[in-house]
């Protein structure tokens, strides 16, 4: 069970005058499996990874659903040590979520401090993106900005950074 549970999270998001809609479907647990969905959902939808550094710091990356992040690059425009994928349960202890459902907004569980969140620039300001609500079998829209707002009210000192993408 999450720390804090969707209704907190849209307590929230009502109390920060955050304008959202939560659209239900079937659950999706990879980018090719949401294709189903985005139509009737109009919004840019996102993916999120999870990551850790070399020396055992946590990342969280929000970035366009279709994009290919080169994760070499990435150290450099972060300053952090070699990037991997974070093991499942590491994010479900520190995020409170299961793999197929990590979202930005599950920053609400995250203590500060424990995970650096970072939003593709390209997004940052897109009105709406699309993210799940601590589960995969809907997704929330409201604003880049927005998300980056309930990050800082959560704690956290998010970042927007020009992540570098692999060209196809």
């Amino acid at each position: 069970m999450a720390l804090y549970n969707e209704e907190r999270l849209y307590a929230d998001m009502r109390e920060a005058g955050i304008e959202y809609a939560v659209h239900e479907h079937e659950a999706v647990f990879t980018v090719e499996e949401s294709a189903a969905i985005k139509g009737d959902i109009r919004c840019l939808h996102t993916k999120n990874l999870f990551l850790k550094d070399a020396v055992g710091d946590f990342f969280l990356l929000t970035v366009p659903a279709e994009a290919r992040i080169d994760l070499k690059r990435v150290p450099e425009v972060l300053g952090c040590k070699r990037l991997s994928f974070g093991k499942p349960d590491k994010m479900e202890r520190l995020l409170e979520v299961a793999p197929g459902s990590v979202t930005p907004l599950a920053m609400i569980n995250a203590a500060p401090g424990t995970i650096k969140f970072v939003m593709d620039f390209s997004i940052a300001g897109i009105e709406p993106i699309g993210v799940h609500p601590l589960r995969n079998t809907a997704t929330v829209t409201l604003s880049g900005i927005d998300v980056m707002q309930l990050v800082l009210n959560w704690g956290h000192q998010p970042t927007v950074a020009e992540l570098p993408k692999i060209q196809a």
